[in-house]
């Protein structure tokens, strides 16, 4: 028997009610279920359509904000352990994303590393292996009297290699640049990379003229008398972040601080001579590790006051990309082209516990501040201890964007993505090659990094040194005769990799003699006596550098 208003079930859509027309409810039934179904069917498709464009059209791209100081050491960081400098909003930048505890720059200078960041290739790759200018073969041992001839390397970046910055453009990026190039001569700028915009990049490392107007420089006209070039970098990625709300862009900053000269206020200079006359003095300021005097405290005013100037233009750059509602869409890197200046340039800072600094093959020249921020990927406060370097950054960029991954370029690269949402990356050594001499006192040598052990082949002798760094990051004992089996593989392992990149390797100087080595040797002890003197003056509460304070100090009308 049928009920009346008894519902059919339809496949696919909702339970129709039965016709009381006993007569004709079947064809009824049918048609009505046919329809719903087709309705249901329909409605299905359109779905799948809608998602499937969604899914081929990703929302908008990620601005990025790249920021590259120049010759920022580890310990330069309050968060990373100085107590001397402060530095609250680089420290604040390092909270709020993941901290890298084991970020290495991928040369003890500044050209090879720039280059590897930009390139994804290790310096033996793209053949810049020491900052662009460096002397080499025999003028630059005749010169120094050095017991090898330094190899040549390439002068310009390598035009036939596709840098971040184009991978960028070529996926509809505005890309900027401001600051410090110092990667070849006109027709390798900035421009000739990727990069739509310049403001200050060019041939030299080092701001020609100081850090106060004037000065000279031929893609940043000189400001006012007495403006900071440090804040005027500023200003300028401020001015083109504004200019850029709705399209993606890399905004790349690479300040020319804290390079030398080293330069500040007089203002910021009294700060830190009270901050340090506080302190307890010290017996002696620098020590004699090998070839130069290596600075061992931090107590500098004139390098602390620069570097509090660096952490206020980064301040003001961040907060304006606040102001703008930019920062949730918007990837910040913040990272150095190598270790602090201990030794050579300025002797302007102490990167201990790790041993050395700038142009030096031992940690304190290698790792750097290594922070990336990127919205709804990385945790604010994480940080991560797998070692990673500067290679790293182009396929890490490119993933983050959603962009297509370029291993054919980024070759000695990896993403760091996995780590970032808090996983892990296979295990791989890590490599240097610097066959060089560093104005720092670095020796010619080439390194290994595996896993907790550290290799360094010194060129002079062909010895290895090798170290265990979880219990010794000063990098005082080694244990290459202790583990002779552990060396000879990682020896191997580090040829092998030399050879594969074609690293170009010294050769003998058929000019020197050991009474060359034993002038230098009074050369570093006389210059540790001027040092201390130097030093310890600038500490007077009546020194100064000359009456305009390098030029920050404008007269008024």
């Amino acid at each position: 028997m049928l009920v009346e208003g008894l519902r059919l079930p339809c496949v696919g859509g909702a339970a129709e009610p039965l016709p009381s027309n006993r007569t004709n409810w079947g064809a009824s039934a049918k048609l009505t279920c046919y329809a719903s179904a087709m309705t249901r069917i329909l409605f299905l498709w359109l779905l799948s359509v809608l998602q499937a464009l969604a899914a081929a059209s990703p929302g908008p791209r990620p601005n990025i904000l790249f920021i590259l100081v120049d010759d920022y050491g580890i310990k330069d960081v309050g968060i990373e352990g100085s107590t001397f400098y402060e530095t609250p909003h680089i420290d604040s930048l390092a909270r709020s994303g993941m901290r890298f505890l084991q970020g290495y720059a991928n040369c003890q200078v500044c050209s090879p590393s720039r280059a590897s960041i930009l390139l994804g290739k290790y310096p033996t790759r793209h053949g810049i292996t020491d900052w662009i200018g460096a002397g080499v073969g025999e003028a630059f041992a005749r010169e120094r009297h050095v017991k090898l001839l330094p190899p040549d390397y390439t002068r310009n970046l390598p035009a036939a290699d596709i840098s971040l910055a184009e991978a960028l453009k070529q996926a509809g990026y505005a890309t900027f640049f401001a600051g410090k190039w110092h990667l070849g001569s006109k027709g390798s700028w900035p421009e000739d990379h990727g990069f739509d915009i310049n403001k200050g990049g060019w041939d030299a490392g080092s701001p020609i003229g100081g850090y106060y107007a004037p000065w000279q420089n031929p893609t940043l006209p000189s400001g006012p008398p007495g403006e900071s070039l440090t804040q005027r970098l500023a200003n300028e990625t401020i001015a083109f972040m504004e200019q850029h709300p709705d399209k993606p862009f890399l905004a790349y900053l690479a300040f020319y601080a804290v390079h030398g000269p080293i330069q500040t206020t007089k203002p910021l200079w009294s700060k830190y001579r009270d901050k340090a006359a506080k302190l307890p003095v010290p017996a002696a300021r620098f020590k004699i590790d090998r070839t130069l005097p290596v600075r061992q405290v931090q107590d500098n005013p004139i390098y602390a006051g620069m570097i509090e100037e660096l952490d206020t233009a980064v301040g003001r750059v961040l907060r304006r990309l606040d102001e703008l509602g930019l920062s949730d869409n918007t990837i910040v890197i913040f990272t150095s082209d190598n270790g602090g200046v201990s030794s050579g340039d300025s002797f302007s800072s102490s990167e201990l516990p790790y041993r050395g600094g700038k142009g030096r093959q031992w940690e304190g020249g290698l790792r750097v501040p290594f922070y990336i921020r990127a919205p709804g990927v990385t945790r604010p406060g994480s940080t991560c201890d797998t070692p990673v370097i500067g290679t790293d950054f182009y396929p890490t960029v490119l993933q983050l964007a959603g962009l297509p991954l370029r291993p054919q370029q980024h070759v000695d690269g990896v993403s760091l993505v996995p780590l970032l949402k808090g996983g892990q990356i296979p295990a791989r050594p890590l490599f240097w090659h610097y066959p060089h001499y560093g104005n720092q006192g670095g020796e010619p040598s080439s390194i290994i990094r595996k896993g907790d052990w550290k290799l360094i082949h010194y060129w002079e002798d062909n010895r290895n040194e090798l170290y265990h760094l979880p219990g010794d990051l000063g990098e005082g004992h080694d244990l290459a005769a202790r583990e002779a089996e552990r060396t000879g593989q990682l020896w191997t392992d580090l040829q092998a990799w030399l050879k594969e990149t074609h690293a170009k390797i010294p050769q003998p100087n058929p000019e020197y003699t050991e009474a060359m080595a034993e002038q230098h040797r009074k050369d570093a002890q006389a210059l540790k006596t001027r040092l201390e003197k130097a030093n310890a003056a600038c500490l007077d509460p009546a020194w100064q550098p000359d009456p305009t304070w390098w030029k920050s100090l404008v007269p008024e009308d």
